[in-house]
């Protein structure tokens, strides 16, 4: 049954939300357990990719960046650090503030990762068939437009 002529279509925000909800959860969970096969927490894989992606960021914004505490970054960061996936150097334009870099071991973890998690995807979507990967592909932008809303 396509999205299009499923009772989908006709719900409001509040049930849309339950029906995706369980969906979302379980693919999140399975993903997750991908980074946890390639040695890495999932949220340490969020902050290792958050470091590639801004490299010098600071404690303080990561902390702000995920909702947590700037002691329980720290400790993520440090973890992160002393497994050689980060370093920890001083920002220039601020010589009282340290940053951190992603190393060339974190980017191949990265890669590890984002490998597993696409190949993980990539065998359950060949198992669909072309109107439904058609439908998922519709709904990506929505989904990641979803994701970036502020609450």
């Amino acid at each position: 049954m396509s999205l299009a002529s499923s009772p989908l279509q006709t719900l409001d925000a509040v049930d849309l939300a339950e029906a995706l909800r369980p969906a979302l959860l379980r693919v999140s969970r399975r993903l997750r357990q991908e980074a946890h096969k390639a040695g890495l927490s999932a949220q340490d894989s969020i902050l290792l990719a958050t470091v590639k992606m801004t490299p010098g960021v600071g404690v303080s914004a990561l902390a702000e960046a995920e909702q947590t505490s700037r002691p329980t970054m720290s400790g993520h960061m440090k973890r992160l650090e002393a497994a050689g996936l980060v370093t920890r150097g001083g920002v220039a334009e601020d010589g009282r503030r340290c940053g951190f870099t992603i190393t060339p071991a974190g980017a191949r973890k990265l890669d590890q990762i984002r490998l597993r998690r696409n190949d993980w995807l990539a065998r359950r979507l060949a198992k669909l068939d072309p109107a439904e990967r058609a439908e998922l592909a519709a709904a990506a932008a929505a989904l990641l437009k979803l994701a970036s809303v502020a609450p």
